[in-house]
């Protein structure tokens, strides 16, 4: 017995569901994903997007420490909301994964194999003691028979979409996206319509800048391209 009523009596340990069914040290992990920068992605005629807000609070702060993209393997990357060391460690699972895949079929990963295993071990830390969840939601971007995007929670759940978005204002950039999104968009269009999205999720007086967003896609030449800020400063107008 726990020495507390109500949610407290079940949120001390990972492996206890609340009397409503919830595992509220999950639930927990997922609202400190909320927190984080937005993040979002979308297939497009040829390719899949991501686009994320890389936030510097401080001008004392190295930007490039500040890592919001992770490239796996050079068909496939992420970003992420949340926790950044936990999406580090997360990202270092992924690429000894893709590596190991290669090394043991001599081909590349496919990409919804990588967002499986991710998920999995995300699992993993939902459902034994001594352990906490991550508190990381990642949107997976890849190429291999087509352009592919999923999202993995902290929950372990993994879903594949044709345009997402994590982090901040998420559901009122689904909004946009699911107003907007069509299938056969260009990969311009596409960008425009990340913009657009990020955009919606900054505070009164902030601007978005060629520093502060990064653009990232994935092609049939299965290739990660990652926009320089001269590129990016194109689209933002």
């Amino acid at each position: 017995m726990y020495p507390f009523s109500g949610a407290a009596a079940y949120d001390r340990a990972i492996t206890v569901f609340s009397p409503d069914g919830k595992l509220y040290q999950v639930e927990y992990a997922t609202k400190a994903a909320e927190f984080g920068t937005a993040g979002v992605g979308i297939v497009y005629d040829d390719g899949v997007l991501l686009a994320a807000d890389k936030r510097v609070n401080s001008r004392l702060l190295v930007s490039p420490t500040l890592e919001k993209l992770f490239i796996i393997d050079d068909h496939i990357a992420l970003i992420y909301a949340g926790l950044v060391g936990d999406a580090r460690a997360l990202a270092d699972y992924a690429r000894d994964t893709a590596e190991q895949y290669r090394i043991l079929y001599d081909e590349p990963i496919p990409v919804e194999r990588l967002a499986k295993e991710i998920a999995k071990i995300k699992q993993a830390y939902t459902q034994y003691g001594g352990t906490r969840p991550f508190g990381v939601t990642f949107l997976i971007a890849g190429y291999n028979d087509g352009p592919h995007l999923y999202e993995t929670q902290p929950s372990g759940t993994l879903l594949e979409y044709h345009a997402d978005a994590i982090g901040k204002k998420k559901y009122d950039v689904m909004g946009i996206l699911e107003e907007k999104w069509k299938a056969g968009l260009s990969r311009d269009d596409a960008i425009a319509l990340a913009v657009e999205a990020i955009r919606s999720t900054l505070d009164e007086g902030d601007n978005l800048t060629p520093e502060r967003l990064i653009l990232a896609t994935i092609e049939s030449d299965k290739r990660v391209r990652v926009f320089d800020e001269a590129e990016v400063a194109k689209y933002l107008g």
